[in-house]
């Protein structure tokens, strides 16, 4: 079964992110929006007024955002309605593009997993639970619901786990920071070669040179933490968004696939 795309098609959405998610006036938004209301720089068109600038409008935590292609397949699942043709569907619209979010999540990291070195038994029950996953997105709009994530989540990352842990055992060394808080930790040139790092908290710890092969980095907080020269080869579960949250530089390696945010040029 075909994997659905994973990547954002804005032009094929109907601005869902723009709609359906609220935030808080930050340093990463620069106004209060809350669920269900568009933000003001929401065209008609569902285009955003200020999409080549978000960054210094203010609205840098709309660049880090990537729904993983759920905006996109929400809104071919309302064959065309959209919250703004018919709002009486606006609510239905918002709770299934939040359901289909985490599902594209879950696809997301699990098509990672099975590209792994790990052992053959453990890549076919990752692409067997990618092709369930998939079919569970595919059930009718109104069968779409909490229910359907929590169906999917609990094997979902007994999976990843199980191959993140198999990936990461050329190092017996490696060190265990799943959840630590680290932040402002200075971890130039450390050695974390295969270390669990997930859901780590390193808001602006110091990364410079840091040796990150084969580290899980799942979920890890990275908002203005320093990889300038850091060796991400081969990291685990980096995703792009994250590279966004963080500094880095010409020296910083990352893995195949993933391009380097041009504000990293721009520093």
């Amino acid at each position: 079964m075909p994997l659905p795309s994973l990547a954002p098609d804005c032009q094929a959405c109907s601005g869902l992110c723009c709609v359906a998610t609220a935030f808080a006036k930050s340093a990463d938004f620069a106004i209060d929006k809350p669920y269900g209301r568009p933000c003001p720089n929401l065209l008609a068109d569902y285009r955003c007024t200020i999409h080549d600038r978000l960054s210094t409008s203010g609205f840098a935590g709309c660049v880090r955002f990537d729904c993983l292609g759920a905006g996109q397949r929400t809104t071919a699942a309302f064959g065309g309605k959209t919250w703004r043709t018919d709002p009486a569907l606006a609510d239905q619209i918002f709770d299934v593009f939040a359901v289909m979010r985490e599902l594209h999540e879950m696809l997301w990291y699990l098509d990672r997993a099975a590209r792994l070195p790990i052992e053959p038994q453990l890549r076919q029950d990752i692409v067997e639970h990618l092709e369930f996953v998939t079919a569970a997105g595919d059930q009718p709009a109104d069968e779409l619901g909490p229910s359907t994530v929590t169906g999917c989540a609990g094997r979902t990352e007994a999976l990843i786990d199980a191959a993140s842990a198999q990936a990461r055992s050329r190092y017996p060394r490696r060190r265990e920071l799943r959840r630590a808080e680290l932040v402002g930790a200075d971890l130039r040139h450390a050695d974390l070669r295969g270390a669990d790092l997930r859901g780590a908290v390193l808001v602006g710890a110091r990364l410079g040179s840091a040796d990150l092969r084969w580290a899980d980095l799942r979920f890890a907080d990275l908002r203005g933490a320093d990889l300038a020269g850091a060796d991400l080869r081969d990291a685990l579960f980096l995703h792009g968004s994250q590279l966004q949250s963080a500094t880095g530089d010409a020296a910083t390696t990352l893995p195949d696939g993933l391009a380097r945010p041009r504000s990293w040029a721009a520093g």
